[in-house]
């Protein structure tokens, strides 16, 4: 269960994404002394006979920490997620990334075509039991363009999520990512780590084995639907209404 949360921040009061503060509730006039179920006017009681009036309901909202929906911390917990629209679907945030990603890659793999650029030398080598030895390294120019495709889809995030919340496949989609806590636009230094978190192991070393590990880490939090990179940037991804 996600708890860990960043300290309160002064953000712009202009700021889009700040949590709405709770509307209290209206009502249509004062309810009838007693109760419905009991006390001294109610349909099913008089002179304070009838049944017991019915326990309250328990503190928060509908994403409260006490048996809310995204419930988790006990009762009486203030929820982080109240004032702010409804966490994103996974498949949305799926195909939001796959926007971004066509978005990034293509001019990368035309630099890649156009300079005829192999990322890796490998190497094959014959031991003394005639066995191969399979050697793979980075070439010269497979690393200078390692380090442009780092550049890419990092800054890529980073200045997307720093400035608005929303990449071109959020925007598309109707989704933004805020931080946890107050609802704001992330700032730079958090727009970096999760941009960092979400790109670097996948670029350097686990193409594969990275995006899944973000997938699953999406699917099992409780209660706020955070991957990897969200938990090092404490933020959360949200439908824009």
């Amino acid at each position: 269960m996600s708890t860990d949360q960043p300290p309160p921040a002064e953000p712009p009061e202009d700021d889009p994404f700040l949590k709405k503060p709770p509307q209290p509730p209206t009502s249509g006039g004062p309810p009838p002394p007693g109760g419905p179920y009991g006390g001294g006017e109610g349909p099913y009681g008089g002179g304070g006979g009838g049944y017991p009036p019915p326990p309250p309901p328990p503190p928060g909202g509908p994403y409260n920490g006490g048996g809310g929906a995204y419930g988790g911390g006990g009762y009486g917990m203030p929820d982080p997620l109240a004032g702010m629209p409804p966490l994103a679907d996974f498949g949305k945030r799926l195909g939001a990334r796959i926007i971004d990603l066509i978005i990034v890659a293509i001019p990368l793999a035309l630099i890649q075509l156009a300079f005829g650029t192999n990322r890796y030398m490998v190497e094959t080598n014959k031991g003394e039991d005639v066995s191969e030895v399979i050697t793979k390294s980075y070439s010269g120019a497979g690393l200078a363009m390692t380090l442009i495709s780092i550049a890419a889809y990092v800054g890529y995030d980073w200045w997307f999520t720093h400035r608005s919340g929303q990449t071109i496949g959020k925007k598309a989609l109707g989704l933004r990512t805020a931080m946890l806590n107050d609802g704001r636009v992330p700032p730079s230094g958090a727009s970096l780590a999760r941009a960092a978190v979400l790109w670097l192991p996948t670029l350097i070393c686990c193409f594969c084995l990275w995006p899944l590990a973000l997938i699953i880490s999406m699917l099992v939090d409780k209660p706020y639907k955070q991957g990897l990179h969200d938990k090092v940037g404490k933020t959360v991804v949200v439908r824009v209404v």
